[in-house]
């Protein structure tokens, strides 16, 4: 599966292929603040399978964190686009596909220990109070 995307002003664009190895929704606070307070939707795609096509996005890790991942994001718009864990997979930001219809849904909602009341997760999502069984 190829898909493709881009910040909100049009600055950096992406490339995605290959099939997501996890779709879910996040609801750490770390997402919260990145996403202005919802939960996050995501897909876990392999490295391997993704570039930027137009633009060179900035970069944040947190230095206090051992493990830190590092976010990519638009410098102009701040559109946050992809995280980069610490053992290089890509966690894509579904708000910035070119066609969301590629993202079926999530199939689980993680960090629920930090979900809001007013988050929703759909009937029938598998839900975890932090991260899956890998």
């Amino acid at each position: 599966m190829a898909m493709t995307g881009r910040c909100y002003c049009g600055a950096l664009r992406y490339e995605a292929e290959g099939a997501p190895l996890f779709v879910a929704q996040c609801h750490c606070r770390e997402c919260q603040y990145l996403t202005g307070g919802g939960p996050n939707y995501f897909m876990l795609m392999p490295p391997q399978g993704f570039k930027f096509t137009q633009g060179t996005p900035k970069q944040f890790k947190r230095s206090d964190l051992p493990a830190g991942v590092t976010r990519e994001f638009c410098a102009t718009c701040g559109t946050h686009i992809i995280t980069r864990t610490p053992d290089g997979l890509v966690v894509l930001k579904v708000g910035t596909l070119d066609d969301a219809s590629a993202y079926p849904g999530p199939q689980a909602a993680i960090q629920t220990a930090d979900k809001r009341p007013w988050h929703l997760i759909a009937e029938g999502v598998a839900t975890f109070e932090r991260f899956p069984a890998r």
